[in-house]
């Protein structure tokens, strides 16, 4: 008997594997907790495999879970894609984005590029600086939609997905934890920057500033060749890179929010673009 995967038992899904709560990813999906529950066992009758592990306290994806969770990704996105090719009315005009050079150069391309190809007539600017200085040019109607970054205790905008932080270093980084750790950051204003620093004073590991930009390629090159240790987003970790979470002197870092900023008086390009971005970086 031939079995198929729903999409509506794959958006319930990867909403509670992104909340890790029933409740919370039934609120997301504005249904109650009881349908979504029934949801989930559907689609663990249909692969035949526990999805999540599931206590009074906390749900847990399984291994078989994590698995089918990149292939529920792909195909909500191309879903999503179809939906909107064949609905929305052809969008044209211009469409001003700001967003971190980190996520301009690590999350945002295939986005940008699938935008580009379901709208071509739509034409992209992309500006990159920290998230403080975007949102003022978004204020200021210089933007039209600033992805940024924010503390899980301070969210606005519209909150896309959740990041673990790393500590990231060269894999061969060594520091004497007699001297201050030296630091390779983005300026102040940065969310991670903030975080990382408020927590290394909280265990009092004394720290120093030995390289500070907007540039993640100059970051990266810092970090490389071995002038410090930096604070990255999970996504934006570089291949063969160091993560140093749980060794001695690291303090335990936070979860951050990648959330999508609109302007004001939204005309509908924008809008249309802003919900493809969404879409895509959600997947």
């Amino acid at each position: 008997m031939q079995r198929d995967l729903e999409i509506d038992l794959l958006r319930a899904f990867v909403a509670v594997a992104a909340q890790e709560s029933f409740t919370r990813a039934a609120a997301t999906l504005g249904r109650t907790q009881s349908a979504v529950s029934m949801q989930i066992k559907r689609l663990e009758e249909i692969v035949e495999r526990p999805l999540f592990e599931r206590s009074k306290k906390s749900v847990a994806i399984t291994r078989e879970g994590e698995t089918l969770l990149v292939y529920a990704r792909r195909i909500l996105r191309v879903n999503d894609e179809a939906l909107s090719r064949l609905s929305e009315p052809e969008a044209a005009g211009l469409v001003r984005i700001g967003a971190p050079d980190d996520y301009a150069t690590c999350i945002m391309p295939g986005a940008l590029s699938s935008l580009s190809k379901a709208h071509p007539r739509l034409r992209l600017e992309v500006a990159c600086d920290i998230g403080i200085d975007l949102l003022g040019q978004l204020a200021r109607g210089e933007l039209d939609l600033v992805l940024a970054t924010h503390a899980l205790n301070d969210l606005s905008g519209e909150v896309i997905r959740k990041e673990p932080l790393h500590w990231v270093a060269a894999s061969g980084f060594y520091c004497d934890e007699a001297e201050p750790l030296p630091l390779v950051l983005y300026p102040q204003g940065c969310i991670c920057r903030s975080l990382a620093l408020e927590a290394l004073d909280r265990m009092e590991r004394p720290w120093r500033i030995a390289y500070s930009t907007r540039s993640i390629a100059l970051i990266n090159d810092a970090v490389a060749s071995g002038a410090g240790v930096t604070v990255m987003e999970a996504a934006t970790v570089p291949e063969g890179a160091r993560i140093l979470d749980g060794e001695e002197g690291f303090p335990a870092l936070p979860e951050v929010a990648i959330c999508l900023h609109h302007r004001a008086d939204e005309p509908p390009a924008t809008a249309l673009a802003a919900k493809h971005l969404a879409q895509a970086l959600r997947a």
